[in-house]
């Protein structure tokens, strides 16, 4: 372990000393559970593109992609060290507990940022690789250094960050982008706001105590759980738009349409919940209903595409 300085979050003690960071600690600046996410959509991009990938271009550009989203978090933790030590959400992540200082996340992060672009842009292409390099911009620049703090519709724009990660799989393989990744990206974008401001209304207290302009504390709950309505309906025709677009079949138009009749029902609750509702079991019930339908949506997009070379191979050999 290295002597660094001092710079711990919320101490006053200036002595040199050990750093504390561990490998767990580092791990959690990369936003494990959003990485999952990241990966998850990010490989749904991949199979759902047209055209052949060899497997090891494949694996190592999800790999970027991952490594290029857990750069972003470094650098969001990094850049909001101050409003995560006083939220109790956030006061355990490793910078305002102490264990690892704000200068050593900055480099961790735009370490991680320079060697994901720079191997998605040789091992796969140009374009899979600039839109990495937007997609962790736009995240820790637009969104967290700026929208975050000034706008109440910080998410509804930001949220274009978490939505890239498909567009980066498909052009991975295609070298470009198209009508079926922008819709990939147009599901994930309209989702956000409902998923989030769920999360932002039983944590209101929290946004509130460090002066960040989330919907709910800006708004009201009344305004925020009409946003969420609307934000659902969208996501739920947006959901079935491969469908009716052509690149999914009836099949994935039917169970993507219940799946958002789901989504629409849950944010009618929320919408339904008493004003000044202290528990919020309807905002809880929506945000793990939303995980819930993101996941299942890519999962029959891809179970759908493999359903759809499996009958066609069949035929081919008849």
């Amino acid at each position: 372990m290295a002597l660094i300085e001092s710079e711990q979050v919320g101490t006053a003690n200036d002595a040199p000393r050990i750093s504390e960071a561990t490998f767990r600690d580092y791990f959690a600046l990369l936003k494990p559970r959003v990485m999952s996410l990241v990966v998850f959509t990010a490989v749904a991009g991949v199979v759902l593109a047209p055209g052949d990938i060899h497997p090891f271009i494949a694996f190592v550009s999800i790999l970027c992609i991952a490594v290029g989203a857990g750069a972003s978090g470094a650098l969001n933790m990094w850049y909001d060290a101050d409003i995560d030590a006083v939220m109790t959400r956030t006061a355990s992540r490793p910078i305002p507990a102490g264990r690892i200082l704000p200068g050593e996340a900055l480099a961790f992060g735009i370490t991680l940022s320079g060697f994901s672009v720079g191997i998605l842009g040789i091992v796969a292409n140009a374009v899979a690789a600039g839109l990495l390099a937007f997609t962790i911009f736009f995240y820790a620049v637009v969104y967290t250094m700026w929208l975050k703090r000034w706008t109440p519709q910080n998410i509804v724009i930001g949220g274009a960050a978490g939505a890239f990660p498909p567009m980066v799989g498909w052009a991975a393989v295609t070298g470009g982008v198209s009508v079926e990744s922008i819709v990939l990206f147009l599901i994930i974008f309209l989702w956000t706001p409902a998923h989030f401001w769920a999360l932002a209304l039983f944590k209101m207290r929290d946004y509130g105590s460090v002066g960040v302009p989330m919907l709910p504390n800006f708004a009201g709950e009344k305004v925020t759980k009409d946003q969420i309505l609307i934000y659902a309906v969208l996501t739920a025709l947006c959901g079935a738009a491969p469908t009716i677009l052509g690149f999914a079949s009836p099949v994935y138009g039917v169970v993507a349409t219940l799946l958002g009749l789901g989504l629409v029902w849950f944010a009618l609750l929320c919408r339904r919940m008493p004003e000044g509702d202290k528990a919020m079991i309807p905002a809880k019930k929506l945000f793990g209903y939303s995980i819930l339908y993101l996941f299942a949506i890519f999962s029959l997009l891809m179970i759908d595409h493999f359903a759809a070379s499996l009958w066609s191979n069949i035929l081919w050999e008849v």
